[in-house]
């Protein structure tokens, strides 16, 4: 048996205990709740390896080449990012040449780039290139050798330029490892039309094993704060054949969130660290370093994962970081009233930078790529008053918020895309939802915006009854919303034409080892021109032209005890 917080903790339903209208009220620390088993998804061991269907075993896995998988990410119209890490042997070896090779088809035999990067334990033996003179809206394959290894051939696709009819992203967040099986990267591998996957962070958790979750355990056991922690954190995420067959098929274009450094952090600090882990600025400091060796993010020279892709005249991608670069520490909800209106959750210089992108951008649509939900999430009291739910999110920076707002109103066809909060969200952007002058839920007079919100590959929601309760009451209590998913995991297709964007919203019956079935929950669009979501009839169909997979997507590997 065991407290209450601590199972909310451990499901990750902490924060959620006094929310939406009382919906979890009246919990005691101990009331004698007892643990779910591990059939319901808290706790359980991991057994020996098997063939997706239950069938022969697995050999075990390699420990020395490629046994990282390949990736690539950042696409321009000329140029991408490939990854790679090569575990050598010998473990006294000085550095490494590994070798690449870019081509047209997945043979590599029609060979359009190729080169030798030099690596070694500074960098913890990662491969990153920025391979330029390549054609837009081109699906290159590639390839590394090295130590007398051969990579798994990877598939990427450059950006297109000028006019462009149609684009298709998924949009992810959120994979807690501890909590179950990364069935949502399986399921976006099989998806052949993509122009990349935006993964708006949480890519690694910092807990130690049964800290938060208990389905898998972590390598190191331990919550990660040096740079060696990290390093193996990474590189533990990145052995699971899941997330390497999303990596292999798909370019990534990556911003972090809260837990690749620690829960809750700011550029000062953080909820989860303390003294007694040393200097945060030095753990700030080697968790990018970690991030940046391990993700196929194209660097800058101060480290900040602030940039813009331009997609052709049809979509300018902002990427912002509201996570570390320059957010002020949160404050609490008592607080929130007599907080500075000049917090900024962005910092003046990343703010200044995008209203800069707003105002030069030809694109149709400026698409905004973030960490936390920018739309309100109030609760409702017994007096009819309307208060913030979570102040880590941008209802803990109003007068920030309200600055956005000011410049994604003078723009054509702004879109929000965010991750974090494990759910899935569909709301319309406005000033006060509450303020019948400011807002109309019936016209949309009064909404500067549209955001789509993605759940979360594994990482907790709220289960069953708590989940709908928590859905019925944000439903209520902000006219805005539109859409709310607690209960499900899952990701978001986001189709973009010169007419209109569509959110494609797909979730998965669980992420047990046994679970994992894909489904279509629902879809929302807005027209070119219009600030206002209306649900669309179905989901948009793929392309039906896209070029072939990269051959060999690894195996997937399930715990025999799960069935």
């Amino acid at each position: 048996m065991i407290k209450r917080r601590d199972w909310l903790k451990r499901t990750g339903l902490a924060g959620l205990g006094t929310v939406a209208g009382g919906a979890l009220v009246g919990c005691g620390d101990d009331d004698g709740m007892t643990t779910p088993d591990a059939g319901e998804g808290v706790d359980g061991s991991v057994g020996t390896d098997a063939g997706v269907d239950g069938g022969p075993m697995l050999p075990p896995l390699p420990t020395s080449g490629f046994i990282h998988g390949v990736a690539s990410g950042d696409p321009l119209p000329d140029a991408v990012i490939l990854w790679t890490r090569i575990t050598p042997e010998d473990g006294g070896l000085a550095s490494a040449d590994v070798d690449y090779t870019v081509a047209t088809d997945p043979e590599l035999t029609d060979v359009v780039a190729s080169g030798t990067f030099t690596t070694d334990a500074d960098r913890d033996w990662t491969v990153k290139v920025d391979v330029t003179g390549l054609d837009p809206a081109t699906t290159y394959y590639y390839g590394f050798t090295g130590l007398g290894f051969t990579s798994p051939v990877g598939r990427t696709k450059t950006a297109p330029s000028g006019s462009v009819d149609r684009l298709r992203f998924v949009v992810m967040s959120c994979a807690s490892y501890a909590h179950g099986w990364f069935h949502v990267y399986r399921h976006v591998s099989e998806i052949q039309d993509l122009d990349a996957c935006v993964h708006l962070g949480d890519y690694i958790y910092e807990y130690g094993s049964g800290d938060y979750g208990g389905m898998r355990e972590y390598d190191p056991p331990d919550e990660i704060v040096s740079l060696s922690d990290y390093r193996r954190r990474y590189a533990h995420y990145r052995l699971d054949p899941d997330l390497q067959a999303v990596h292999q098929q798909h370019p990534f274009i990556c911003v972090w969130d809260d837990h690749e450094t620690t829960n809750d952090s700011w550029s000062g600090g953080a909820e989860n660290h303390d003294a007694s882990e040393g200097d945060w600025e030095e753990r700030k400091s080697v968790a990018l370093q970690a991030n940046l060796e391990w993700l196929p993010t194209r660097e800058t020279e101060d480290g900040h994962l602030w940039r813009k892709l331009a997609y052709g005249d049809l979509v300018d991608l902002i990427m912002l970081d509201t996570r570390i670069w320059g957010r002020d520490e949160q404050v609490s909800r008592s607080e929130l009233a007599d907080a500075d209106p000049a917090r900024t959750i962005l910092g003046d210089d990343q703010e200044a930078w995008l209203e800069e992108q707003l105002e030069a951008s030809t694109a149709t649509w400026k698409v905004l790529g973030q960490q936390v939900m920018v739309g309100q999430w109030d609760a409702e009291s017994e007096e009819g008053e309307f208060s913030p739910n979570n102040t880590d999110q941008w209802d803990g920076y109003p007068g920030a918020r309200e600055r956005l707002f000011a410049a994604i109103a003078d723009v054509e066809n702004p879109v929000v895309l965010t991750g974090d909060i494990h759910s899935h969200w569909a709301q319309e952007l406005t000033s006060d939802p509450h303020d019948p002058e400011a807002y109309d839920p019936e016209t949309s007079e009064g909404s500067v915006g549209v955001e789509f919100v993605t759940s979360a590959v594994s990482s907790p929601g709220a289960p069953g009854v708590i989940g709908m309760a928590l859905e019925e009451a944000a439903l209520e209590a902000n006219p805005h919303l539109r859409y709310v998913n607690f209960r499900q995991r899952g990701w978001i297709v986001l189709d973009l034409t010169a007419a209109r964007v569509q959110a494609d919203y797909y979730v998965v019956d669980g992420v047990l080892a046994d679970e994992g079935e894909p489904s279509h929950a629902i879809s929302y669009a807005c027209a070119a021109g219009e600030r206002r979501l209306e649900e669309a009839s179905g989901p948009t169909e793929d392309r039906g032209d896209a070029p072939a997979f990269a051959p060999d997507p690894p195996a997937r590997r399930l715990p025999v005890s799960a069935r």
